[in-house]
């Protein structure tokens, strides 16, 4: 029929192989590597990133200056302005990636043959 009320010992023993049986399972059982199979291409998101920042901030300053011309009837004088200043600000934002990237901890750069 129906087993009775288990004792401490009985949970201590079944407590200890199920220990033994993940510690077997973990030893059988290996690890996925992990797979990179564009190894080659793991910064050219960053590329791409730094890319769109400098677009972004020339079409940002094409823009602005485009409405501020149109609002002011300076036809293209504003729009010229603000394209350098998009672009300049997109230089700025694209440097602070890279400076991002230099401080960021990892492998240390290989140095030069020559020093």
């Amino acid at each position: 029929m129906a087993e009775g009320p288990r004792h401490g010992g009985d949970r201590d023993d079944d407590a200890a192989r199920l220990r033994q049986l993940e510690e077997r399972l973990s030893r059988l059982t290996s690890k996925p590597e992990a797979r990179t199979p564009m190894a080659g291409y793991d910064k050219a998101h960053i590329a791409w990133r730094m890319v769109l920042e400098i677009v972004a901030g020339i079409l940002l300053g094409c823009g602005i200056g485009y409405g501020l011309d149109h609002l002011f009837g300076t036809q293209p004088f504003l729009m010229i302005l603000f394209i350098f200043l998009g672009f300049a600000a997109g230089i700025k934002t694209m440097m602070r990636t890279a400076a991002e990237l230099g401080s960021s901890p990892g492998d240390a750069p290989e140095t030069d043959k020559r020093d």
